[in-house]
């Protein structure tokens, strides 16, 4: 086999190698712990966790000597072993070894399932795998526990509530201390932090998940809002706005009745169901059926940046991450079949336009058809063939998502990576022949007769909220200056200059630029620090010299000291700045 299937390159290594640290984990715990129980201990996306129900909490002192253990069991060089037992004796054994929660995992599986284990020197973990073959192939002095949080067996609220211990191992020591270091530098950018620190948005337990935005944040809001539309208007959309709230029968009609439920706010209004919309979508068809339409509008190209609500629990909820309302940037286009891959392609240079703006890369996953599904598989088929080719012909990459479209068609999801290369899955293209179906969407063809539209839902922006989460950590807050709530603060020496620099705020304000001024009392060093540290792109320091010579002394939020100015010349290079979104 070739060896580079032994590295982190490689997803199953990878994801092997986490797995075998679980593992690791509760055996270093049991050896310590011998009273804890074991529930279940996968590899994740980015590391490996052990759920377990323990007497005593898993304390910083006591996740040291875990790891400690664990660094051991790895020099140890033990060798892992699979074997199955029948199900009789399978019980028996978790029994004797009294850890109940991998009895109830046992009594849960089909009747006909191989029941594995892996054992490693004195421990035995009932496991599916795979594992690397020994212990020796981890190294110990690149193992890190990261955080401990309770978590409820089997995510149900009414279980057992236990302790999650979630780690992180690299095959090398520098490569733990890079990560380590990307983990704190995240700390430092963590938007709820930010969030707070710039003015920007709030979370008060009045309105769990319903975030608050503030002077500052509204600013950044409405100016991302604003740039939203002239994309869109570039490329052709028109923009709607539909109820907030809508009847049940809608909702069935859609399929989201069936389908989202669980996700959905409801209420009754003279005596029929009513549903808060989670999506823009049952409204969107509704705006296309109000009228007739001609081959000669298609392709329709309509936008909304709507408010929906969803029900999330209230341990998933984080920051501006998953909230419980947001607007999502949706738009529906619809068109003929011969027109379903230019538009795509179409839809795509709209993505990389908006995406490069912001200076964010991305992948693409292809997800195809769910268990949970409408329309026929060759449907699905089809359109999933349809989305293939689109960006194939544009030369872009992509990995296939198996099962994981949504309910009514395949989709494109573009997973943005950001400055701490961390990957957000924000815009997404989704084929939907499934919808107009259902709500009898017609055109009239070249030919005189009735056609059935296809359409895409895409957004590029996804949950506006989640967006400014992204982008304030992608910028640690330092937003490009045409995003920056304020652009430009004047700060005064003395107070000698308090009228000019009033004048100076005046005059740009006038031109468009967003300004503050500083003529407080105080050291102006003070003032520059307090600038900074609100991530102000432009500092203006004005003294009785800039008074005399009506000039500005121009600093940036990252020291470099760019001299003395004329108002003029300054707001030159803002207007630049602004019209080319420059990024910093």
């Amino acid at each position: 086999m070739s060896e580079e299937l032994y590295t982190f390159e490689n997803e199953t290594y990878r994801k092997t190698y986490w797995h075998t640290c679980s593992h690791i984990l509760a055996q270093a715990v049991k050896r310590l712990y011998p009273e804890v129980k074991l529930a279940i201990g996968p590899s994740i996306d980015e590391g490996f966790y052990y759920d377990m129900d323990s007497p005593f909490p898993f304390t910083p002192e006591i996740m040291e000597q875990i790891e400690g253990e664990m660094r051991k069991i790895c020099k140890e060089k033990l060798k892992l072993e699979r074997f199955e037992l029948p199900r009789a004796e399978a019980l028996k054994f978790m029994e004797e070894k009294g850890e109940p929660f991998k009895v109830e995992l046992i009594n849960d599986l089909p009747e006909d399932a191989a029941i594995s284990f892996y054992k490693q020197g004195e421990f035995t973990d009932l496991c599916a795998g795979p594992h690397l073959d020994s212990t020796g192939r981890v190294k110990g002095n690149a193992i890190k526990l990261t955080a401990c949080n309770a978590a409820y067996w089997r995510g149900d609220s009414s279980r057992e509530t236990l302790q999650r211990i979630y780690g992180i191992a690299f095959p090398k020591k520098d490569e733990l201390d890079e990560y380590l270091k990307r983990i704190e530098e995240a700390k430092k950018r963590d938007h709820r932090k930010l969030g707070k620190e710039l003015g920007l948005f709030m979370l008060r337990d009045e309105g769990p998940g319903f975030p608050f935005f503030l002077p500052k944040g509204m600013t950044l809001k409405n100016t991302l809002l604003d740039y939203w539309r002239q994309v869109h208007k570039k490329y052709g959309y028109v923009e709607i706005s539909t109820p907030i709230m809508l009847n049940r029968q809608l909702w069935e009609r859609s399929g989201h009745w069936d389908h989202y439920k669980n996700n959905m706010y409801t209420t009754v209004i003279d005596e029929v169901d009513f549903a808060v919309k989670p999506m823009n979508c049952p409204g969107g068809m509704l705006v296309y059926a109000s009228e007739p339409h001609s081959y000669k509008e298609l392709p329709l190209r309509v936008g909304e940046i709507g408010l929906v609500h969803r029900h999330e629990l209230s341990g998933a909820l984080h920051g501006l991450f998953r909230v419980r309302c947001f607007n999502q940037d949706d738009a529906h286009v619809f068109m003929t079949r011969e027109q379903m891959q230019d538009v795509i392609q179409e839809t795509v240079r709209l993505f990389d336009e908006v995406y490069s703006t912001f200076g964010l890369s991305y992948t693409i996953e292809l997800s195809t058809m769910p268990e949970d599904h409408i329309g026929t598989v060759e449907e699905w088929e089809r359109n999933q063939d349809i989305l293939k080719a689109a960006i194939t012909d544009m030369g872009k990459d992509f990995v296939i998502n198996e099962g994981d479209g949504a309910f009514y068609g395949p989709k494109l999801d573009f997973h943005l990576s950001d400055s701490l290369g961390r990957t957000w899955q924000c815009g997404t293209i989704q084929l939907d022949s499934q919808l107009p179906e259902r709500f009898e969407l017609e055109y009239t063809g070249e030919d005189g007769a009735k056609h059935r539209p296809v359409m895409i839902h895409r957004v590029v922006l996804g949950s506006i909220e989640r967006f400014i989460g992204v982008i304030t950590e992608h910028f640690a807050g330092a937003f490009p200056l045409w995003l920056s709530p304020v652009q430009a603060k004047v700060l005064t020496v003395t107070d000698r200059a308090d009228a000019y620099a009033a004048e100076v705020a005046k005059a740009l304000d006038e031109k468009g630029f967003r300004m503050e001024t500083d003529v407080r009392n105080e050291k102006i060093g003070k003032k520059i620090r307090e600038a900074t540290l609100e991530k102000i792109p432009y500092m203006l320091v004005v003294g009785d010299r800039d008074v005399e010579n009506q000039t500005v002394s121009v600093r940036t939020r990252s020291g470099e000291d760019l001299g003395a100015m004329s108002l003029e010349a300054f707001a030159a290079k803002l207007q630049d700045e602004v019209d080319t979104k420059a990024i910093h």
